[in-house]
Order: C-alpha cells, then structure tokens, then sequence
C-alpha cells in the first residue's frame, strides 16, 4: 500500500507506434511529464471504478483515444476525444516551444521570460480545454490535466 488515494493513476503509456520524441527537449518533457503525472495526479473515473488505473494514450482516426485499464491491465473503459479543439493551440505551443529553446541559446533573461510566460499560457488554454472534455468521464484537477495535455502535444507531434 502506497498510501495513495485510489482515484489516480498508477500508471501512464503513450502508444507504442508513437517512437521518441521530435528532439531531445521534447523527448525530455514528455519523460518528465509522466513522472510528474504517476507521482502526483488526481483522476477518478465518473463511472466510480476506483483506481489506480493504468493509461494508455494514443490516437486514432483524429481522436485522442484513453484506455483506462486497472492494475492488472484488465480493460475499465475507453473514450475518445477529438482532437479538433486541440489543433490550433498545440500548434501555437509548438510554434512557441521553438522559440523558446531557440531563446535560451542566445536571448536575454527578459526575452525568455516573456516567451515562457506565453508558452505557460498556451499550456494551461490547452489543460482547461482538456478538462472541459473530459467533465463526465473523468474528474480531474489542473496539474493533472497539464501533464496530459503535454502528452497529448507528444501524440499529435507530426515532427
């Protein structure tokens, strides 16, 4: 017993035809991003399936697709979302996260704190769109819905 409430995730994967990431920065933030999210996340099922839950992240035919199977890898249930909402603002975060590692490089401190400023915003825009759609399916905070929007960025990443 961990000592970890039961509506969270145990466990996350991203699906396996995904490969690494477009760049060793991306790579890292998506590594870090599931650390972070089984290290500290809250998501309960609405169905009241208590967890924890292992997830698998992929996409299919335009849709982020959630498998939420138990600890002993027994299907829970599976959703899609799609991934029309997401597009312009992963686009733009992506547009933006250039930018930014081009910045560290080479700009001022004040340059890269404003391009920071606006990549966090981005980040949270595309958190709370997530959020939105998962109200019914899945209860979920802020934190734990930006780790999985980092994901989601990883799955859609075309390179």
């Amino acid at each position: 017993m961990t000592g970890k409430p039961p509506g969270r995730l145990g466990s996350v994967e991203l699906d396996s035809s995904l490969g690494r990431g477009p760049s060793p920065e991306a790579e890292h933030e998506r590594a870090t991003a599931i650390y972070d999210l089984i290290e500290d996340n809250r998501f309960a099922l609405a169905n009241g399936v208590p967890g924890p839950y292992h997830l698998i992240l992929s996409t299919q035919e335009g849709r982020l697709v959630l498998d939420v199977r138990n600890a002993a890898q027994q299907p829970i249930m599976a959703f899609g979302l799609s991934l029309t909402p997401f597009r312009r603002i992963v686009r733009d975060y992506f547009a933006i996260c250039d930018s930014y590692y081009e910045a560290i490089r080479s700009a001022s401190p004040q340059q890269i704190e404003t391009i920071d400023m606006a990549r966090r915003g981005l980040h949270n825009e595309g958190s709370e769109i997530l959020m939105e759609r998962l109200a019914g399916k899945v209860d979920t905070d802020l934190d734990t819905a930006r780790r999985l929007f980092t994901l989601v960025c990883a799955l859609v990443w075309k390179g």
